[in-house]
C-alpha cells in the first residue's frame, strides 16, 4: 500500500502541469460554490463578493493553470533544461497554501484571508522569477515569444500587488488592479500563447506579426486609463481592438470549420476575442447613452469565451500529450468542449436579460451550474490521468 502511494506521488509531481492543473480546477469548483452561496446570502464572506470572484478566478484558478502550462512548455520555447521538481514544487506549495488560507479566511477570519493573499503573491513572485531566469539564461536569438510571456506574467504580478495594497490600505486600487489583471495579464498572456501555438497546431504557414502584441498593449493601457478616468469611455478602444484582432485572424487563414475538436476548440477561443471586445463596446456605449447596464458583459465574454476556452483546449492537449495518451478528443472530450461554449452563451444571455430588466437569476444559476458541471466533468475524465497517468484507451 505504501509502495503504491509513493508511486502515485512520484508520478503526480513528476511534471509541473499535473499538480498545478489539479490545484486550478479544484479552485474553480470551490470558488464558484462560495460565490454562488454568497450571492444567495447563504454565507457571509470577509471580503466583498465581487472582489472575491475577480481575485479568486484570476489568482487561484488561472495563475496556477498558467504556471502549470508555462513551467512545462517555457523551457522548450527557450531551448533550456526542464525546471527541476524541487523548484516548481516550491511555487506549487506556496500557491496551494495561499489558496487554502484565502478560502478559509474568506469564510472565517480576515487575518487568514490577508495571510493567504500575501502567500499567494509570494508564490506568484517566485514563479515569475523562475520564468525570468530562464529568459535571461537562454541563448536563443529569437526571444519574441518568451519575452512577451515573461512581460505579461509580470503585469499579473503588478495587478496582484495592487489588489493586496488596495485591500489592506486603499480600496480604489482594487478596481485598477482588476483592470490590469484582466487585460494586461489574463488576456494578453493567453493571447501571447495562442498567437504562437494555434497557427503552428493548425499548420498555417504565416509570417509572425511582431508588432501586434505591442499594439494591443498600447490600446489596452489606453483602455485602462480611460476606464479609470471616465468609466465606459473606452468603447472606442474596444472597437479598435476588435478590428485589429479580426484583421489578424483573417491573415492567419485558420482552417475553420475544422473536423478536429482539438483544433476547433482553440479556433473558437480566438474568434471570441474580437466578438467580446465588440460586445464590450456595445454595452459601454449603450450604458453611456441610456444608463442600461449589461452586468459586465464584455469582461465575461472575453474571460470565458477566450481565456477559459483556451485554458480547456490547451489544458486538455497538455494533459493528453504528456501522459502518453493519443492526442484525440473522444465523445466525452467533445462534450466538454461544447460545454465551454454553452457556458459562454448562457453567461452572455444573462447579461442581455439583465439589461432588458427581466429576472436574470435563473440564468445566473444555470451559468453557475454549467460551470460546476464543466469542471466536475473535466476532473472525472482527466484527474486520473494527471494523478496516476491513466491510459484512457483501456
Amino acid at each position: 500500500m505504501q509502495f503504491t502511494q509513493n508511486k502515485v506521488n512520484n508520478y503526480f509531481f513528476s511534471q509541473p502541469h499535473q499538480s498545478f492543473f489539479i490545484l486550478a480546477f479544484v479552485s474553480a469548483l470551490v470558488l464558484m460554490l462560495l460565490f454562488l452561496f454568497s450571492y444567495k446570502g447563504l454565507v457571509t464572506l470577509n471580503i466583498d463578493p465581487t472582489s472575491f470572484h475577480a481575485y479568486g478566478f484570476s489568482y487561484l484558478l488561472f495563475t496556477p493553470a498558467f504556471f502549470g502550462f508555462l513551467f512545462t512548455t517555457f523551457p522548450r520555447f527557450s531551448s533550456t533544461p526542464a525546471i527541476e521538481k524541487s523548484v516548481y514544487l516550491r511555487v506549487f506549495t506556496l500557491l496551494a497554501t495561499g489558496s487554502l488560507l484565502f478560502v478559509l479566511g474568506a469564510l472565517f477570519h480576515p487575518f487568514l484571508l490577508d495571510l493567504g493573499l500575501i502567500i499567494l503573491f509570494v508564490g506568484h513572485l517566485f514563479g515569475f522569477l523562475i520564468l525570468k531566469n530562464i529568459y535571461d539564461l537562454t541563448e536563443m536569438d529569437d526571444k519574441y515569444d518568451i519575452y512577451w510571456l515573461t512581460v505579461t506574467m509580470g503585469f499579473g504580478l503588478v495587478g496582484h500587488l495592487l489588489f493586496i495594497v488596495g485591500t489592506l490600505f486603499y480600496m480604489p486600487l482594487v478596481s485598477i488592479s482588476m483592470q490590469i489583471s484582466t487585460y494586461l495579464y489574463l488576456f494578453l498572456l493567453t493571447y501571447s500563447v495562442a498567437q504562437r501555438m494555434i497557427p503552428f497546431f493548425s499548420h498555417c504557414v504565416v509570417e509572425k506579426n511582431t508588432k501586434i502584441i505591442k499594439q494591443l498593449l498600447i490600446l489596452l493601457v489606453l483602455h485602462i486609463l480611460l476606464e479609470t478616468v471616465f468609466p465606459d469611455s473606452s468603447f472606442v478602444i474596444d472597437l479598435a481592438i476588435a478590428g485589429l484582432i479580426t484583421k489578424e485572424l483573417v491573415r492567419w487563414k485558420l482552417p475553420f470549420p475544422n473536423p478536429n475538436p482539438m483544433l476547433w476548440i482553440l479556433h473558437l477561443s480566438l474568434f471570441w476575442v474580437p466578438l467580446s471586445f465588440f460586445l464590450s463596446a456595445l454595452a459601454k456605449l449603450t450604458h453611456l447613452l441610456t444608463d442600461i447596464s449589461f452586468l459586465a458583459l464584455g469582461i465575461h465574454a472575453l474571460l470565458l469565451g477566450f481565456v477559459l476556452t483556451a485554458l480547456i483546449g490547451f489544458g486538455t492537449r497538455v494533459t493528453l500529450g504528456h501522459s502518453g495518451n493519443t492526442m484525440q478528443a473522444d465523445k466525452w472530450t467533445k462534450v466538454l468542449f461544447i460545454g465551454t461554449q454553452v457556458l459562454v452563451l448562457v453567461r452572455i444571455l444573462t447579461s442581455f436579460v439583465f439589461a432588458l430588466g427581466f429576472n436574470f437569476m435563473i440564468l445566473f444559476d444555470i451559468s453557475a451550474l454549467v460551470w460546476l458541471l464543466l469542471f466536475i466533468s473535466w476532473a472525472v475524465r482527466f484527474f486520473a490521468v494527471l494523478i496516476q497517468g491513466k491510459n484512457l484507451t483501456k
